[in-house]
């Protein structure tokens, strides 16, 4: 990942084919973008080390598209609970779109893994406690 802490090995990543063309699109579209360069590029490197499975492989416990988790930023303490979602569809706080450094970390995420990176105001850390609800998962188990 661009501008990681290069003492911390990066978690490995799951994404869904489904996921991984939309998010390849936009990353690649954010990268020309002043405004969205940081995350874009940030999502980038996560999609270019990713490991891409059916959505149907996908454990329960990994952060896809449209998860509802819980999450912990390392250095403040704070646990949070947000959707993960499309840039146009942050519309409220408790939804992080994918093209921000956030969401960027935590889309492929397995629950308990670690992940750091620097940011413009210092380093920054999450840890993904918990898939609260993971509707690719759930659209399988009811097809």
């Amino acid at each position: 990942m661009t501008g990681t802490e290069p003492s911390r090995a990066l978690p490995p990543v799951m994404i869904s084919a489904l996921d991984y063309d939309r998010l390849a699109w936009i990353a690649t579209a954010g990268v020309y973008s002043p405004r969205h360069r940081p995350a874009a590029e940030l999502l980038v490197s996560e999609l270019m080390r990713a490991t891409v499975i059916v959505a149907q492989a996908i454990p329960p416990s990994v952060a896809t598209m449209h998860s509802r988790l819980e999450f912990c930023d390392d250095v403040t303490g704070e646990i949070r609970r947000a959707v993960l979602v499309y840039p146009d569809e942050a519309d409220t706080a408790d939804r992080i779109s994918v093209l921000t450094p956030i969401g960027a970390a935590l889309v492929g995420l397995s629950e308990g893994q670690s992940i750091t990176w620097r940011a413009s105001r210092g380093v920054r850390s999450l840890t993904l406690l918990r898939v609260l609800y993971q509707p690719q998962r759930m659209a399988v188990l009811h097809a």
